[in-house]
């Protein structure tokens, strides 16, 4: 497919927007896993803040004291990334996990009991998550305002969310998978009623339908009627202009006539100068008349034409046997019976009319028809035992008005009209000059 293919552009825009649309949900997703990670910090800071303050009590001496650490064992490891501290007026107590560092909190206002989160720098430049509280402590310990801090490392948050997406993307990459290929899916089913439109086409091409029809969806249906109806209007076209090539050649026909019976009686005058002018200028009318004729004839085509190609030649042999030159030569005709050729009757019979009538006017005795499949085309061969044609004019005997021997009698139309309608239905022609003479190929469409 090409990079103007719709499907190519269908698909990439659904591949783009599926990715796009799987990054964003990535993206929010490991948003919402760290917010959830960071609240169960946040919980489990608070537990651990609320052992520390539970802890709390004076020794003998009146100094605060943690009397019962929290059970967490990081605690006592140090640098491990969880932390506490405590600070009063009277100094401040921190876990063993701190050792020689202390928590740099915000010099910030706390109301008694108050709760706040912090984002600090730590041991080594880590970064942590602190939550702080002020208290004050009861009669009996002293009395006197506090502050109790539990840090820790949030590189366990970013750990935690890293992992998280390393095992959600082959996930993501499966989901992608499955909705490209529903993509896929959906951009067949719905380019499919194109190829059968295309494939309608193709049979009216080969004559196989008249109309695209009305089997379309909605969105289509109203291009299938356009095209029909383009189809309807190039069909009344054609009509009409066989019927204006009828009218001309009724219109020429009687002025035609006039001019051959005024030739005659100038000759019977002896104005025979005068009289070959007139009959070069009617002559080359005849033949314009005559190729327009064939043209037109050939644009009111039917698609769904059809000829049997065994029965025209065989009609056109035996109208060309009862002329003089035909009556001279010896015929073989090797043709089956089922030779249906896609082409009017009337197209095929003027087609091998003029070649068969070349073939038997240059022929000295003998005229061979013979008919070959080929790659799906019926080839109809028309040798005659001729003087044949030299290899550089070949090509200008197919040009309109040429003619092989200029005594052959002929208008140097024949095999010019004959390429006209072959190329007209889709065919090919090819001219080849035997030592035995001449060769013809018309290949037509079965």
């Amino acid at each position: 497919m090409s990079r103007h293919s719709l499907r190519i552009r269908l698909l990439l825009a659904a591949a783009v927007s599926v990715c796009i649309a799987l990054a964003l949900a990535a993206a929010g997703l490991a948003l919402l896993f760290q917010r959830h990670v960071e609240r169960r910090v946040d919980a489990e800071l608070a537990v651990q803040l609320d052992q520390v303050v539970a802890g709390l009590a004076r020794t003998a001496t009146g100094t605060p004291a943690v009397s019962r650490p929290p059970a967490d064992p990081r605690f006592d490891e140090p640098l491990s990334g969880l932390y506490w501290e405590v600070t009063s007026e009277d100094g401040s107590l921190r876990s063993r996990s701190l050792w020689d560092e202390r928590l740099m909190l915000p010099n910030d206002q706390l109301a008694d009991g108050a709760v706040h989160r912090h984002r600090i720098s730590g041991p080594g430049g880590s970064e942590l998550i602190v939550l702080e509280r002020s208290f004050t402590l009861p009669v009996r310990l002293g009395g006197g305002s506090m502050r109790a801090s539990v840090a820790l490392d949030a590189t366990e948050v970013t750990t935690a969310r890293r992992e998280f997406l390393v095992n959600l993307v082959p996930y993501l990459l499966l989901i992608a998978l499955c909705l490209i290929l529903a993509a896929y899916a959906q951009v067949r089913v719905g380019l499919r009623p194109l190829a059968t439109v295309r494939q309608h086409l193709g049979a009216i091409r080969e004559g196989k339908a008249r109309r695209l029809g009305e089997s379309f969806p909605d969105e289509i249906l109203p291009l299938a009627e356009q095209v029909d109806a383009l189809l309807d209007a190039r069909e009344g076209a054609l009509e009409r202009a066989r019927a204006r090539a009828a009218d001309l050649a009724h219109g020429l026909k009687t002025p035609l006539q006039v001019l051959a019976c005024d030739i005659e009686r100038l000759h019977a005058l002896g104005e025979h100068g005068i009289a070959g002018e007139i009959e070069q200028v009617a002559s080359m009318m005849k033949r314009h008349v005559d190729r327009e004729l064939a043209r037109a004839r050939m644009a009111a085509g039917s698609g769904d034409a059809r000829a049997c190609a065994a029965d025209v030649v065989a009609q056109v042999v035996a109208v060309i046997k009862r002329t003089p030159v035909g009556a001279r030569c010896d015929w073989s005709v090797a043709m089956p019976a089922d030779t249906t050729v896609r082409i009017d009757p009337d197209d095929l019979a003027e087609l091998v009319g003029n070649v068969i009538e070349n073939a038997s006017r240059y022929a000295r005795s003998r005229v061979d028809i013979r008919t070959v499949r080929q790659d799906g085309f019926l080839v109809i061969t028309v040798a005659d035992d001729g003087p044949g044609i030299p290899e550089e004019r070949l090509e200008d005997v197919q040009a309109r008005g040429a003619q092989i021997q200029p005594s052959g009698g002929g208008a140097g139309l024949g095999l010019a009209i004959a390429r006209d309608i072959t190329e007209a239905w889709e065919g090919r022609m090819e001219i080849r000059s035997q030592s035995t003479g001449l060769e013809v190929d018309i290949a037509v469409r079965c």
